[in-house]
This record gives C-alpha cells, structure tokens and sequence, in this order.
C-alpha cells in the first residue's frame, strides 16, 4: 500500500523532531567543552588554528565535519579564552585575541585573581555532610566559578525536591539571580566526570539532566534535555543543581 504524500511528510517531519530531541545538535559559533574541560566555540578548524588555537573532534554533534571544538588557553601574559558570561568580575575582557564570535573573548584576571572570592558554604545540619562537603569539592575544582550556594529549601521531608532533605545545592555561577551565564557548563562536566567521589545523584544545567544511574558520560550538549520551566532560574542557566546520595 503507498502511503499519501501528506501523510509521508508528516511521518518524517515527527521523525526528524524525535531525532533531535534525542541528539541535540551543537550550533556553529556556540559554546563547547574542549580538552581539559576547557571553554570552547565551534569554528571551522582554519579558523581555530590561524588564530592560535587548538581543536578537538566530538564536541560539537550535529555540526558539519569541519566545524570542530577550539580553546584558546593563553590569549595574553596571564589570560585565557572564555565567554564574556564566563569571565566573572573583577577580571576584564580584551578583543581580537580569541577564535570565534565576539563573545569569546580573551578574559584576564584582576587584581585579586579573578573571579568570585570563595563563597560561604553551608552549615553541616540541614543541610546534610554529604552536600557540604560535595560543594566545597566542587568550589575547589571550579575556582572563582561559584558566586554564592543554597542548599535547603522550606519544604517537607520527603519532598518534591533533594533541596527539602538538605541532599542537593545550588551552586550559583552568574553575576545574579535570574541572568543568564554560560560559565555552569564546564562546572556541571566537572561534576559528572567526578561524580564517584561527590556520590552524585544527578545534576542539571541549561535545561539539561545528567543522571550517572542512566547515562553514559558525554559532552553536555549531549544530556537529556528538560521541559521548559519558564524562567532562567528555573531552566538553570543561572546555578548548577547538584543532587547526591
């Protein structure tokens, strides 16, 4: 029996949807993880090397062949390329430095070295040992990446939440609640490639769910995507959620 042309189209155009819901697609001139847990942007490698950078394969899914993951680890006497959202305050971004859009900036340190001062971690109560000590983990693997950490939150036990039995933080990476950074990606792949010693649960980021109980360890573009929650808080682009065990 011939399927109606109608139809046909139809079944593709819901096959094609699927698909990448499954895999999500990188986009060129976005962010990626490159080598070392690195901030990236995916470029054509010609672009990458005639601006003095290094490339890698597989960090950019979805992308065409030449369009590959580059970093830029020293762009001036003591600065590195990230994204201007990664290049937390007291540090200053200089242009013309870096591979990529204008974004991607070259970010140097100020005065006091950079980034945010080590921020103040919970009180072992509440908030359960397993979670304080699994924050300031991650602070130490992450310096001058985490602004400010809540963990409870004023809900019953068991609740809705890990926040409620004081099993999860929120490691905040932005410049405040509510806007937008890009700097909660290499921490939230810090997580998952040390997620035996934190004893994680899951973490999430960007609209994104990492569950190392179900999943397989890849690049974050590649985690299973979450609903749309309505607000940047709320989809996570702000803080990185960290649940253990």
């Amino acid at each position: 029996m011939r399927i109606p042309s109608l139809l046909l189209a139809i079944l593709t155009l819901l096959s094609l949807t699927t698909a990448h819901a499954l895999f999500p697609r990188a986009v060129e001139d976005g962010p990626c993880t490159g080598a070392g847990g690195a901030p990236g942007v995916c470029i054509p490698t010609a672009s990458c090397t005639s601006a003095g950078g290094l490339y890698i394969s597989n960090a950019c899914p979805g992308t065409p062949e030449d369009i590959k993951c580059c970093t830029k680890s020293s762009c001036s006497s003591n600065g590195s390329c990230k994204w201007t959202s990664q290049c937390s305050p007291p540090s200053t971004t200089l242009t013309g430095l870096c591979p990529g859009p204008a974004e991607f900036k070259c970010c140097v340190p100020g005065d006091s070295g950079g980034g945010y001062p080590t921020p103040e971690f919970p009180v072992v109560g509440a908030c359960k040992a397993m979670a304080v000590q699994g924050a300031k983990k991650i602070v130490a693997g992450n310096p001058g990446e985490v602004r400010q950490i809540y963990c409870i939150r004023d809900c019953a036990c068991p609740g809705t939440s890990d926040h409620c039995c004081g099993m999860a933080t929120d490691m905040m990476c932005s410049p405040a609640g509510g806007v937008r950074t890009e700097s909660g990606l290499a921490i939230a792949e810090w997580v998952m490639n040390h997620r035996a010693e934190l004893s994680l649960k899951y973490v999430i980021w960007g609209q994104k769910i990492w569950n190392p109980s179900r999943d397989v360890v890849v690049p974050w573009s590649q985690w299973r995507p979450m609903e749309d929650r309505g607000s940047i808080t709320a989809n996570h682009w702000d803080h990185v959620h960290v649940s253990y065990n």
